[in-house]
């Protein structure tokens, strides 16, 4: 009787969610668990997600790769046509896809503070347009989440990263906007800030400096970094029935990072 009560809470059979950017890192990790959930899976990325897919249907789920760059308005619709093409509706909306340059304001270009932006803050809100639109057109009680991040109410250090900061900061307040103006249509609009997850972004030598890991690690009053798996169960709830009443707002999930 438990397991049931629990199973219809959370279930998301039947729904179709949309993950930008979840060819790796937290958005795959946040696709493969709403599929576990029991939702059908369309992935918008820049360079094709098929490692995400194979996972997905490995477990017994149903996902479609799409390539769309989201801060293009006529690939992001093109891209959602054809989710409904293929899988028939779109009810769930993650919008993960972003980046992050780590260069003060005098290294970074103008060029690039505006390539932050334009990914992190205007292509969630071009995927958030399009999908509405089509919610309201199929009557669809919808879910719309941001990623947002803790960099929204603090300035990182050592790291400079004003752009991403501010954009971050941009995605929490466009969320409680869209959620004002989306709400007669029944489409909830919500957003989660992460800390720092583990993903090779964040701890690959690659991609981040032995130096900034080094001055990281004191920092964290959990002694580590998130893991992605720990981020999907606020999704899953902001998704499912069961946070019909949420609208509007952030959930910080960064392990008391912002408190001390």
């Amino acid at each position: 009787m438990q397991k049931e009560y629990l199973t219809n809470l959370f279930s998301l059979e039947g729904k179709v969610a949309l993950v930008t950017g979840a060819g790796r890192g937290i958005g795959q990790v946040i696709a493969r668990d709403l599929a576990r959930a029991g939702a059908d899976i369309a992935i918008f990325s820049r360079s094709g997600a098929a490692e995400t897919v194979k996972l997905i249907e490995s477990e017994g789920g149903k996902a479609v790769d799409i390539i769309a760059d989201c801060t293009s308005e006529e690939q992001v619709k093109a891209g959602i046509q054809k989710i409904l093409e293929v899988c028939g509706r779109l009810d769930i909306v993650v919008n993960n896809a972003g980046v992050c340059y780590h260069k003060d304001i005098f290294e970074a270009s103008v060029e690039e503070f505006r390539q932050v932006i334009d990914i992190n803050l205007t292509g969630e809100y071009i995927v958030s347009r399009e999908a509405a639109r089509v919610m309201i057109e199929t009557k669809t009680k919808g879910s719309i989440i941001n990623i947002a991040s803790m960099s929204a109410y603090i300035a990182n250090v050592p790291q400079r990263q004003v752009a991403y900061n501010a954009s971050k900061a941009g995605v929490i307040h466009m969320t409680k906007s869209l959620a004002v103006e989306l709400v007669e249509y029944g489409i909830r609009v919500n957003s989660i800030s992460p800390g720092y997850v583990a993903t090779p972004m964040s701890i690959d030598p690659d991609f981040v400096e032995p130096e900034l890991l080094a001055a990281w690690e004191p920092l964290f009053p959990m002694h580590r970094m998130a893991k992605p798996e720990e981020l999907t169960g606020a999704v899953i709830w902001l998704c499912s029935d069961c946070a019909a009443y949420a609208n509007g707002t952030d959930i910080l999930i960064d392990g008391l990072y912002t408190a001390v």
